[in-house]
């Protein structure tokens, strides 16, 4: 208990998803008090249930949590099946370069979010954080400029307040508390989507290797993914654009038939299939996919993690990854901040960085992905042609990655990044073409530039998890920037000479 009746904590972390649950456990391993205040009690459901491999082997490693997630026997997923672009057959992108080299880490899982996020949050209540479900966050408590605290409400109604050196929000999309952080959240012009899901029974499986991939399959009106989570249990959406919410308006069920039934390759998985109707995925849901990011990520005293920060389009399972990998950046921030090895400014001016890079990696490598799409006739196809939105998409995508990432990816101007994505969508098409040609080789991919950017970081968390000070000295990211401890959990200035 502080002083005038408020409790005192070092860090108070708004929302117990991947996010935040990842976050405060990697402060708590460092000593520090953490308190996580979720609004909901677990196992809750939650959509997002297609996971890369950095964050079973990499963060969740770091964290404790990988053999518990193990253990809980989720779907094995080697990698991601598409039936997408100008070849008629479906393609698997591999985690791993080559079968020979695939192992343990270069797989991942297909999750029921409520079993998983309900293992980080236990793991995180084993490492010290003090968590309090039934925990509504009202708002932010501020001091002269700086984030000092949080009000919440308990179960019962009673209002508390705590605080605290950082507050971290990572509460998702409907954070009540990002706007405190200053700036404002910018939507993406181009994957403006809505997606429709339910649940089904026994729907058909790929063949080995490929049973336990996500499958997204491209069609006239947008794409459906395709996920199995059990033997038995999928998860089928279908997202299509915003102006064809038509087509998604009036009853769901006869929506989401209506899709199926356009869609040859889902409707005939799903021919033997009945879909669930009772329990938490009983439910037809629609979601508003609209790919954002907030100007600032970070004031003093408040940070934001996850979806509170940003999102971007999910054809290739990036939001638990986006969601962990910038609690990490952040738990890295807040740790060196409070052992006093880094300045305030130096570390989170790091923590943004890299965040915003890292989501810019994404956001290029998907509308490279988009744009390698040949169905002209199509028009959600043709609406996502980069080089057919008169650059106004491209702008804005210039401007949000303006003096992080610009120099980097060489984003000068909206006409040379719309030449350059063009270029990228060829690029991956022919990795694509040259993939089947050799045999399934995931060589050619991995050559192509936009899967080598949005693979690169992963691959260095991962290594970073599992090999410490013997994956050898981190380099800086940026020029002037600060490297990684070798255990992964503090930012330093690199090593002169």
């Amino acid at each position: 208990m502080g002083t005038e009746g408020h409790e005192e904590f070092d860090v108070v972390v708004v929302g117990g998803g991947p996010g935040g649950s990842t976050l405060g456990t990697l402060v708590a391993m460092q000593g520090h008090d953490v308190l996580l205040l979720e609004k909901e009690t677990f196992p809750r459901y939650q959509i997002g249930e297609s996971l890369l491999p950095s964050t079973i082997h990499g963060v969740c490693r770091m964290t404790g949590a990988t053999d518990k997630i193990i253990d809980a026997g989720f779907m094995l997923k080697h990698g991601g099946t598409f039936r997408w672009g100008a070849n008629p057959e479906p393609w698997t992108f591999s985690f791993s370069v080559s079968p020979r080299t695939a192992g343990p880490t270069s797989t991942a899982f297909q999750v029921e979010r409520s079993k998983f996020d309900k293992i980080l949050l236990d793991n995180a209540a084993e490492k010290g954080v003090q968590v309090r479900q039934q925990a509504s966050v009202q708002n932010v408590v501020e001091e002269d400029g700086r984030v000092v605290g949080v009000v919440y409400t308990d179960a019962s109604g009673e209002r508390h307040e705590v605080r605290a050196k950082w507050v971290v929000d990572a509460s998702g999309n409907r954070s009540g508390i990002h706007k405190a952080v200053g700036g404002k959240r910018e939507y993406s012009d181009f994957f403006r989507s809505l997606a429709l899901f339910g649940y089904f029974e026994n729907g058909k499986r790929m063949a080995e290797p490929t049973s336990g991939n996500i499958l997204c399959v491209a069609f006239d009106s947008g794409w459906f993914w395709y996920i199995p989570l059990s033997d038995t249990l999928t998860s089928v959406g279908v997202v299509v654009r915003h102006d064809m919410a038509e087509k998604i308006q009036g009853d769901p069920e006869k929506a989401l038939n209506s899709l199926i039934a356009e869609c040859p390759m889902i409707k005939d998985f799903l021919s033997d299939a009945t879909r669930v109707t009772t329990g938490q995925y009983g439910e037809i849901r629609v979601r508003k996919d609209y790919s954002y990011r907030q100007t600032k990520f970070w004031k003093p005293g408040l940070v934001l993690v996850g979806d509170a920060a940003c999102f971007v389009d999910p054809v290739f399972s990036s939001g638990v990854h986006l969601a962990t990998y910038g609690a990490l950046l952040a738990a890295r921030s807040i740790n060196s901040v409070l052992a006093g090895t880094v300045d305030q400014e130096k570390a989170f001016e790091e923590f943004e960085a890299r965040y915003v890079r890292e989501y810019s990696v994404f956001y290029e490598f998907l509308m490279s992905f988009y744009d390698m799409h040949v169905d002209e006739d199509s028009y959600f196809w043709s609406a996502k042609k980069v080089t057919q939105n008169q650059y106004g998409e491209l702008e804005s995508f210039v401007d949000l990655v303006a003096g992080v990432s610009s120099a980097e990816f060489g984003l000068n101007d909206a006409e040379s990044a719309a030449l350059r994505f063009k270029k990228a969508s060829a690029e991956f098409a022919g990795a694509v073409d040259a993939m089947a040609a050799e045999g399934d080789s995931m060589v050619p991919l991995f050559k192509s530039s936009v899967v080598r950017q949005a693979m690169q970081e992963s691959g260095q968390v991962q290594g970073r998890a599992l090999l410490g000070a013997d994956l050898g000295p981190d380099t800086p990211m940026f020029p002037g920037g600060l490297v990684t401890s070798d255990d992964g959990m503090l930012w330093q200035a690199p090593a002169q000479g």
